[in-house]
């Protein structure tokens, strides 16, 4: 596993790289139905990559990660997806809302997995 700072920079550069990609080929994002959906998912991986960013960076400060972070970063997301397309904005948020769900199960599967560990030493 990438320690925290590694994976802060990472999280911040691939946020680049993909903000950068998607506005150099928002055009080819909005020229039919299918390419604005996967405009939209790629909008929510921005969000999933910020959000990382941002919670990395509230570890590091000693403080949880909580609601805030996830509003800034599906705020952020969607504003991009607004420069691509209106309908990016309604995929970006429900693709959203399914990576938020799994990093959720995925956190309490690493939390309970933790705990047991603590539990038998």
């Amino acid at each position: 596993m990438a320690s925290t700072g590694r994976s802060m920079l990472l999280s911040l550069l691939l946020f680049a790289v993909t903000l950068s990609l998607l506005e150099m080929y928002r055009g080819w994002f909005a020229s039919s139905e299918l390419k604005t959906i996967a405009g939209g998912f790629v909008s929510s991986l921005l969000f999933l990559l910020l959000l990382t960013f941002i919670g990395n960076y509230q570890e590091t400060s000693g403080v949880r990660t909580g609601w805030g972070a996830v509003v800034v970063a599906e705020l952020v997301a969607l504003i991009v997806a607004g420069t691509v397309h209106r309908v990016c904005i309604t995929t970006c948020f429900l693709f959203s809302v399914g990576i938020l769900y799994e990093v959720d199960k995925l956190s309490g599967m690493i939390l309970a997995r933790s705990e047991s560990k603590a539990r038998r030493y």
